[in-house]
């Protein structure tokens, strides 16, 4: 079975904490302090291999959790950071961020890596809070949380050549004769499922990869049927070859379904219309076919090439072959949008993130107040409130945000219960 699209989780590992630890020294019961930081948090990155040709072993393992870094230790030692958690994916990989539908990587060649979810940085150890004010503070870190998402996979096909048209208009058929494919062929309108590859090489040494897609119906653009699924896989081809069954050996009318596909892929994606686009005028070889095709040119408005072929005897291939091969080496590829950097990493591609909204303020039917947001949530998650002097430090973290003004003018006033993730606190002026 085919796999093209699967929703997983994905975390990135979480910081090491940073350690309270002091030198001991002979004549001071306490010395300065030791305690390292910790280590960062891998990170989840995906990378291409090119022997992967589904997203099958998705269906299998739906949560990836990167492992955290090392806890900071005494005598200044830092933990060690952990090792990124490396994800075989297929080329031709899309990897959408499920709550905004978001792109995050588009990954289509070999060795192409693109970081998903970050690991957290490690909590700062003792040692770096030391002032000469408080020269031995018993206040650390906690490592920062990696980052968590849930994100889509879509696996595009990537092929040269798309062939389109309508169910038994003969695309299986040409698929088979002019490569090594070996396609399911039968006389049904169930259509293909499962987007069938060809490498195709002509005459004169030249070879591309040809795709039978699955068929089209009236209505895709809209979620009918299989069209969504036949629209994704179409959208890295940079050519189209539209076969159309001349003969309409299925009683439907040849420019009818022309203007009919060329419709839903323009309803579908504007940049789909960009593509160069082949008419093959297939089942030559059948009665009323030339009569067809002279009546087909005399609607056609546009100036596509068209070529007359028979699948079945083989009429026509060389010059159809020839004629697509030439269109491929004019045509550049078709990228969808993203943003790419250059690192360390090999070619990582990644989106924009926007700064985190620091916090928000909600009341719950209780007459509570509710504060949320993924930086105040952060700097929660990375105090140790075991320890006095990081709750007071918390205290003014809070502050400096300007969430004890926020609640004054909510109307808190002393007493009144604040809540920040499962915790509750009492508001005191």
């Amino acid at each position: 079975m085919f796999v093209d699209q699967v929703k997983i989780y994905v975390k990135g590992g979480d910081g090491g904490n940073g350690m309270v630890a002091f030198r001991r020294e002979k004549y001071v019961p306490k010395g300065g302090p030791a305690g390292g930081d910790g280590g960062k948090g891998a990170n989840v990155v995906f990378e291409v291999a090119e022997g992967l040709r589904t997203l099958m072993d998705f269906r299998y393992q739906r949560h990836f959790k990167a492992p955290r870094g090392e806890h900071g230790m005494s005598k200044n030692q830092h933990g060690k950071n952990s090792k990124d958690m490396i994800v075989k994916v297929p080329p031709g990989t899309v990897v959408i961020d499920a709550d905004t539908q978001e792109v995050i990587a588009d990954l289509v060649e070999h060795e192409q890596q693109a970081i998903i979810a970050k690991g957290g940085r490690g909590g700062r150890g003792n040692s770096r809070f030391a002032t000469p004010a408080n020269p031995a503070p018993e206040l650390s870190e906690n490592g920062e949380p990696g980052q968590e998402r849930d994100v889509i996979l879509e696996l595009k096909l990537l092929a040269d050549v798309g062939l389109v048209g309508f169910p038994s208009v003969g695309k299986s058929t040409l698929l088979s004769v002019v490569s090594s494919a070996k396609p399911k062929i039968a006389e049904y309108h169930f259509t293909t499922i499962v987007p069938n590859l060809g490498m195709v090489e002509t005459e004169d040494g030249r070879s591309f990869v040809m795709a039978d897609l699955p068929g089209l119906i009236e209505g895709a653009s809209e979620g009918v049927g299989l069209g969504h699924q036949f629209l994704r896989h179409i959208e890295r081809t940079r050519v189209i070859v539209h076969v159309i069954d001349m003969a309409a050996m299925e009683g439907r009318d040849p420019f009818e379904d022309f203007l009919t596909i060329n419709k839903e892929l323009k309803e579908y994606n504007l940049r789909l219309t960009e593509r160069p686009q082949i008419i093959v005028a297939n089942k030559m070889d059948m009665p009323d076919a030339e009569e067809n095709l002279q009546k087909f040119k005399e609607q056609l408005n546009e100036d596509y090439p068209i070529f007359p072929i028979s699948a079945v005897t083989r009429k026509g291939l060389r010059e159809l072959l020839y004629a697509v091969a030439d269109k491929i080496e004019e045509t550049p590829e078709f990228p969808l949008e993203h943003e790419e950097e250059e690192t360390g990493i090999h070619r990582v591609l990644y989106k924009h993130e926007a700064d985190p909204e620091a916090f928000t303020i909600t009341r719950e039917p209780d007459g509570s107040f509710v504060v949320s947001g993924e930086k105040v949530e952060k700097l929660f998650k990375m105090t140790d409130f075991s320890r006095e002097e990081s709750v007071r430090r918390f205290a003014r973290q809070l502050r400096g945000l300007g969430v004890d003004d926020a609640l004054r003018q909510r109307g808190a006033t002393d007493g009144d219960i604040v809540k920040l993730l499962e915790f509750e606190f009492e508001f005191i002026e």
